[in-house]
């Protein structure tokens, strides 16, 4: 039967509000419930970053960095463990991606409309984030144990615009202002970064490689109306993001306008009911230190001027999730100056304010800090987070796993 457009698209929206209301029924009815465990047992080996998605057939996969240090280190690989639908053990870890002889750093995985699995990553090329080639690979098989088959293994070159060289213009000066009044009120690692980054500033406006590698993934990319791939990247040089961005699943890229507020890097994004794109920001820049924010109104090109939000951070990285409810939820470290603690925040009204927030983890058995979370809901509704738990000379990757009503009781 033809349904006139009007009319298909009003009962489209009362399908989904009644969706809505049994889920949000079906959660009121649900008791809160919050469950934690470690993927292994923590180990002298620097395990960090990771990164988790369910799979088409709701088992979980994580992978992460490990190795014996982080850029500096070219014994560095990634990682994945995986917990098959129905089993209670993460598997033993196997080997996702080395690049022999360079680091492979910060994976985010993926997976597309298509049940495609994307594991993006870096290769240090030269022992410093500037030097960072950015990469990602492609499995349709890796639903069996141990690790995914890689079909292709591809580079992403990416050339930031004209607008980029504008926008280093634009912000050089206040730049320079700061660095040289700086001095008196910053430690002398945090005036180092200030000359660091101004010295890449100066360096992006002659030096076209300079500009094109350095970027790095780190949070989940987002799909718009099942065909455009944001993927957030930043460049720790200008500690500034951008997002790359595709149309054809790889085909071609091209960069949004960059995001230049003073420090901000590692963004997490997603979407607004009315269509907008709201992302956060880890906080790399001088003081006050609070996590930054920027909106998008056509579909991640452009973005507003960065702006500080309420969220303390101690320079570390938050990820953000819309819920299938309408909430939101956003972990980091609730900190302006430490990782001693990993909180998650709860939204009613798409992050522009958090009105509920809950510890996830602290010193205690699991570590001494804890930092670097990675967020998905799963298609049962649960909520899962893996992060990094760094103990006296040790760490490893910790899974959390709670409800809705654990957190918005």
């Amino acid at each position: 039967m033809h349904v006139p457009g009007r009319l298909a698209a009003i009962l489209s929206l009362f399908l989904r509000v009644v969706a809505i209301c049994l889920v949000a029924e079906i959660h009121a009815a649900e008791k809160p419930w919050m469950e934690r465990e470690p993927l292994f047992a923590p180990e002298k080996w620097h395990n960090h970053a990771s990164s988790v998605v369910e799979t088409p057939k709701g088992g979980l996969l994580v992978c992460w960095f490990h190795g014996s240090g982080e850029r500096n280190a070219d014994d560095v690989v990634i990682r994945g463990s995986r917990k098959m639908h129905g089993s209670k053990q993460w598997s033993n870890a196997f080997l996702m991606a080395d690049t022999p002889g360079f680091p492979d750093c910060n994976p985010v995985l993926f997976v597309d409309p298509g049940q495609n699995l994307w594991l993006f990553h870096v290769t240090i090329l030269a022992n410093s984030w500037e030097s960072a080639l950015l990469r990602y690979r492609v499995s349709s098989d890796y639903e069996r144990a141990g690790s995914p088959r890689w079909k292709s293994n591809e580079v992403i070159s990416l050339k930031p615009g004209p607008e980029f060289v504008g926008a280093i213009k634009e912000a050089l000066p206040a730049m320079e202002s700061y660095a040289a009044v700086a001095r008196e009120s910053l430690t002398a690692a945090e005036f180092k970064e200030v000359q660091n980054s101004l010295a890449a500033f100066h360096e992006g406006l002659t030096n076209k490689l300079f500009s094109r590698l350095g970027w790095m993934t780190r949070i989940h990319p987002l799909v718009l109306d099942g065909q455009r791939l944001l993927v957030p990247v930043y460049h720790d040089g200008y500690s500034c993001s951008l997002f790359a961005i595709t149309d054809d699943w790889g085909g071609h890229w091209h960069t949004s306008a960059p995001l230049i507020g003073g420090g901000n890097v590692q963004p997490s994004v997603v979407r607004r009911k009315d269509g907008s794109l709201f992302t956060i920001m880890r906080d790399n820049g001088p003081p006050p230190n609070r996590a930054m924010v920027s909106e998008s109104y056509d579909r991640g090109e452009t973005w507003s001027k960065v702006v500080d939000s309420e969220i303390r951070n101690p320079g570390s990285s938050l990820e953000m999730a819309s819920l299938r409810s309408g909430r939101w939820l956003l972990v980091g470290n609730d900190s302006e100056d430490n990782r001693k603690t990993l909180v998650v925040w709860g939204s009613d009204d798409e992050g522009r304010s958090w009105k509920w927030k809950r510890e996830l983890a602290a010193p205690g058995p699991l570590g001494k800090s804890f930092s670097y979370p990675s967020l998905i809901q799963a298609r049962d509704g649960s909520i899962h987070v893996t992060f990094s738990a760094f103990g006296e000379g040790e760490s490893n990757i910790v899974h959390c796993r709670f409800n809705e009503p654990w957190l918005f009781e």
